[in-house]
């Protein structure tokens, strides 16, 4: 356990906080109670000896650390700290997915085989290529709703991070704006 605690101290005490990995919120257990408790001696240790609040900041990032490999919590790759508002939301993809799909969807091929089930009526009928215009518009319609509601999410996400950006950092704004 030591080993890995000073292993976690030696990673996190070179890095940029910016590119620390985020850690997982860890249930409370026995277990995991049991690993906190056997790690807090040997932090009082390290916490003495440290010279300023960075230098005890990375001691105790590193053990949490340690307590997250000791009890198998999946943390991402160091150095590739993840921002919450570049990550692309569920059911964003979901909509691109549907969206992608088009026609392939099984509502649209039932209605489709339930269309041309019967082979006596041809293509070039009046109400079954009214049948499936209407339907091919219907879809085109939704689609365009879906098109609609991703480019109000993102044109809302980008006036929200620049008013973000206006309130710390003005000069930073107005130079991704040029």
């Amino acid at each position: 356990m030591r080993s890995i605690l000073e292993e976690s101290m030696l990673e996190t005490r070179s890095m940029p906080l910016e590119n620390r990995p985020r850690l997982p919120r860890i249930p409370l257990s026995k277990r995991n109670r049991a690993v906190v408790r056997a790690l807090n001696p040997m932090l009082v240790t390290y916490l003495e000896v440290s010279r300023d609040l960075s230098e005890t900041d990375s001691i105790l990032f590193g053990a949490a650390l340690t307590v997250c490999h000791i009890i198998g919590a999946k943390t991402p790759v160091a150095g590739r700290a993840t921002q919450k508002s570049s990550a692309i939301p569920a059911w964003r993809k979901r909509i691109e997915d549907r969206i992608a799909k088009g026609n392939n969807r099984p509502r649209v091929l039932r209605t489709v085989r339930m269309a041309f089930a019967r082979t006596n009526f041809s293509f070039y009928q009046p109400d079954i290529t009214q049948k499936l215009t209407e339907r091919v518009d219907d879809l085109k319609q939704k689609i365009a709703a879906l098109g609609k509601r991703i480019r109000r999410f993102s044109e809302r996400s980008r006036r929200f991070n620049q008013n973000r950006l206006f309130q710390s950092d003005q000069k930073k704004l107005y130079k991704s704006l040029e």
